[in-house]
C-alpha cells in the first residue's frame, strides 16, 4: 500500500509515479491498472507495488504478455467509459502494439469527430543506463512523437512523475507517457507547484547557452551545467517534460536570451526527436542566434551490449565539448571554447 507522503518530504521517481497511480485508483472508480507483471508482482521496476492488494484484482491486474492485445483491450475499454492505465514493461516491448496506437489509438477521435475520446494512457519504462541488452533500452519517442492524435510526455524529476502521470490520466487523449528507467530510483521533493501538461520548464537559468533536454537527460544536463561554470559558462536547462505537443514559447524565450543551443536526447540522432526540437528553433530564433543549434545523442547504431552503454550514451564531456563548438570566439574564455 502506498504510504502518505507529506509535500516536501524525498520520494523516488518509481515511488512518486507509484502514488500517483494509487491517488488516480482511489479517485476515479473508472480509473484501472493492467499490463504485465503489474499485479502481485507490482511491476519490474515495482512501480506498481501494492496496488492490487489496495484496489483488488479487477482493478489492478495482470495480463498475457500479448502487448497488442493490452492496448486493443485498453481502446474497447476506453470506448465504454473507462480510463485505463496500462505498462509496456520495456520500451522495445510495445513494438508489437505500435499498429494497435497509431493506427486506431491516435486516429479513433479524428475518426469520429470527436465524438469517441479515448482517454488511454500507456507507461513505457524507456532508455538506457542500467545495464540492459537491447529490446530493454530503447528510446522510442520519435515513433510517438510522429503521430499525430497521441500526447507523448516524459518526467526529468520526481515531482513531475507524479503531476505529469496524474494529468495524463485525466487527460481526455491518449498519451504516450515515457518513463526514464535509470531514473526511477532518483529521490526528489514533491511540491504544489502546478505546471501546464504541455509546458517546458526553465530548470536553472542562465545566460551563455541553453541545453534543451528530457527525461533520463535531465539529470545530465544539470550536472553539465554545473560543470561548465568551471569553464566560464552560465548554462541554462530547458527541461521539455511534454513532447508533443511542444512547448515553443518556453524553449524559444531562452533560447533568444542566451543566443546559443544544444539538444541532449539518448536516441540515435539520425532522424532523432532532436532535428524537429533543432529545425523549429533556427526556423523560429535565426536572427537571435550566434551558433548553429547543435546536438548531442546516442550514436546511430543498435543499443550496445551493457559494457559498452557508457560510451553511447551522452554524458558531461560530450555535451561540454558541444558547448565549446558554439563559436564562443572571444566571448567566453574556457578551455573548451578557447
Amino acid at each position: 500500500m502506498t504510504a502518505v507522503v507529506a509535500q516536501g518530504s524525498q520520494l523516488s521517481m518509481a515511488g512518486a509515479l507509484n502514488r500517483a497511480l494509487a491517488d488516480a485508483l482511489a479517485a476515479d472508480p473508472t480509473v484501472l491498472v493492467f499490463g504485465e507483471d503489474v499485479g502481485a508482482l507490482g511491476g519490474v521496476f515495482r512501480v506498481t507495488d501494492g496496488l492490487a492488494a489496495r484496489f483488488g484484482e479487477q482493478r489492478v491486474f495482470d495480463t498475457p504478455l500479448a502487448e497488442s492485445g493490452i492496448v486493443g483491450t485498453a481502446i474497447g475499454m476506453a470506448m465504454n467509459g473507462l480510463r485505463p492505465v496500462v505498462e509496456m514493461q520495456f520500451d522495445a516491448f510495445a513494438y508489437p502494439a505500435f499498429e494497435q496506437i497509431t493506427s486506431h489509438l491516435a486516429k479513433l477521435r479524428n475518426r469520429t469527430r470527436g465524438r469517441v475520446e479515448l482517454p488511454v494512457v500507456i507507461r513505457v519504462p524507456y532508455g538506457g543506463g542500467i545495464g540492459g541488452v537491447e529490446h530493454h533500452c530503447d528510446s522510442s519517442e520519435a515513433y510517438y512523437t510522429h503521430t499525430p492524435g497521441l500526447r507523448v510526455v516524459t518526467p526529468g524529476t520526481p515531482d513531475d512523475a507524479y503531476r505529469l502521470l496524474r494529468d495524463a490520466i485525466d487527460s481526455p487523449d491518449p498519451v504516450i507517457f515515457l518513463e526514464p528507467k535509470r531514473r526511477y530510483w532518483a529521490k526528489g521533493p514533491l511540491s504544489d507547484e502546478r505546471i501546464g501538461f504541455d509546458r517546458a520548464v526553465v530548470r536553472r537559468a542562465g545566460r551563455d547557452v541553453t541545453l534543451i533536454a528530457y527525461g533520463p537527460m535531465v539529470a545530465t544536463a544539470l550536472e553539465t551545467a554545473e560543470a561548465a561554470t568551471e569553464e566560464g559558462w552560465d548554462v541554462e536547462v530547458v527541461d521539455l517534460r511534454s513532447l508533443a505537443p511542444f512547448d515553443d514559447e518556453t524553449v524559444c524565450a531562452s533560447v533568444v536570451k542566451t543566443g546559443r543551443a544544444v539538444v541532449v536526447h539518448e536516441a540515435s540522432g539520425f532522424g532523432g526527436y532532436g532535428a524537429e526540437v533543432v529545425a523549429r528553433v533556427t526556423e523560429r530564433c535565426f536572427h537571435h542566434l550566434h551558433a548553429p543549434v547543435l546536438r548531442v545523442t546516442g550514436f546511430d547504431i543498435p543499443y550496445p551490449p551493457p559494457k559498452l552503454e557508457e560510451h553511447h550514451l551522452p554524458n558531461v564531456d560530450r555535451i561540454l565539448d558541444a558547448i565549446g563548438r558554439l563559436q564562443w570566439d572571444n566571448e567566453v574564455v574556457g578551455s573548451y571554447g578557447a
